[in-house]
């Protein structure tokens, strides 16, 4: 190896650990989407690039099969929206229409925007950083042992929870909470992020639907008047 190569090595394996290069990476990282959605998840990419570290290790791996991955991701997605709606979310108190964005019904204005939001800013951006790279890096921190995926579920739960919390107040936190359980929880297992991808998709736009057609209390009060 030449002495380029071995420079370029060590400065990636600084960028992979947790010293002060390591640890500026990651303040970088987490600034993106203060400019702009999805900017922390295009640097992760970036990163992962820079640092050498396996696609594979921020769950991006090749699906066996796309056509099921996809039919997979959007019944899941679809159909957690529709648990969390009419059962999880009653069950909290939580009001069966999304004040915040209760505006979105019948305007075909925010069309466009709500699409790259959900398509792009979440589907893309949030399951990249919450889940692909913070499993990776807390991976890197603690380990593989059962306890250690597990305190990476909760802890990375509890994050895109408290990240809902400006525009949606409590109720956003405990739906984002238990969604991010979840999609933690299969990621922790799988290790593949397409497949989470497709479902927060899907999860977003039957929410966007519901929100758009004004449905919202129908679907919230299905089994509970």
């Amino acid at each position: 190896m030449t002495s380029t190569g071995l420079i370029d090595e060590h400065y990636a394996a600084r960028l992979r650990g947790f010293g002060l290069l390591g640890i500026l990476a990651i303040l970088f990282l987490l600034s993106g989407n203060l400019l702009f959605t999805p900017l922390s998840a295009v640097l992760v990419l970036v990163w992962a690039w820079i640092s050498r570290t396996p696609w594979r290790e921020i769950g991006y791996v090749r699906p066996r099969s796309w056509i099921t991955t996809i039919a997979i991701g959007i019944l899941f997605g679809v159909g957690l929206k529709l648990v969390m709606k009419s059962v999880v979310m009653p069950l909290l108190g939580a009001p069966p229409v999304n004040g915040p964005f209760h505006f979105l019904a019948h305007n075909p204005a925010e069309i466009p925007s709500m699409l790259y939001i959900i398509v792009i800013g979440a589907g893309f951006g949030e399951e990249t950083v919450f889940r692909g790279w913070a499993f990776e890096r807390f991976g890197k921190l603690l380990g593989s042992a059962p306890w250690a995926k597990a305190i990476t579920v909760l802890f990375t739960a509890a994050w895109f929870g408290q990240q809902h919390y400006g525009l949606q107040g409590m109720v956003g936190v405990e739906n984002a909470a238990i969604v991010g359980l979840v999609f933690g929880a299969v990621f922790a297992v799988t290790g593949r992020l397409f497949l989470l991808m497709i479902a927060h998709t899907a999860f977003d736009l039957a929410a966007y639907a519901m929100i758009y057609w004004d449905f919202e209390t129908a679907v919230a009060h299905f089994f509970f008047k």
